[in-house]
């Protein structure tokens, strides 16, 4: 998935503003300006797309983790990765929205997608641990879904 596929899902799941946005990327101490955010978040086919680079998405995960959670004055900030992938925006999601590796699972059931604990375990393993898998679009884009469904529960209709 590329970083912008990450960013609108982000966005939708907890329904942020570009202000908002904004906001999270500051709590990382970067700033970014509003035009670059509206930018990242236009369809790929759009003129006025441009894909958001590595570096910045690492600033926004950390944002977001911040944001979630807090800023911690006893812990360093988490590192900002120059390269992301699947594994790390798993990794950082995960933080950021305090789940344990055993609640994988339970997110990826919500959208029919079964995965054992085993595989979940070894995404969140160090790269060069003989057990390490690397984490496939399919994961990730359905563990997003299964996120936005807990952070954004459809309402019941009226009667």
């Amino acid at each position: 998935m590329t970083n912008n596929d990450i960013l609108r899902s982000v966005r939708y799941m907890l329904n942020l503003s570009d202000a908002k946005m904004v906001e999270i990327f500051a709590l990382a101490e970067c700033e970014v300006p509003q035009a670059d955010i509206q930018a990242w978040l236009k369809k790929d086919d759009d003129a006025a797309f441009r894909p958001c680079p590595d570096v910045l998405m690492g600033y926004f995960l950390n944002g977001l983790i911040f944001f979630r959670r807090g800023k911690s004055e006893d812990a360093p900030a988490p590192s900002i990765e120059r390269k992301m992938t699947n594994n790390i925006f798993m990794k950082k999601l995960r933080i950021a929205f305090d789940l344990k590796t055993t609640d994988i699972p339970e997110v990826l059931k919500r959208v029919n997608f079964t995965v054992s604990q085993a595989e979940v375990g070894a995404i969140f393993r160090k790269p060069d641990h003989k057990n390490y898998r690397e984490c496939g679009d399919q994961i990730l884009r359905n563990f997003l879904k299964g996120l936005a469904m807990i952070q954004r529960p459809k309402s019941e209709k009226p009667a």
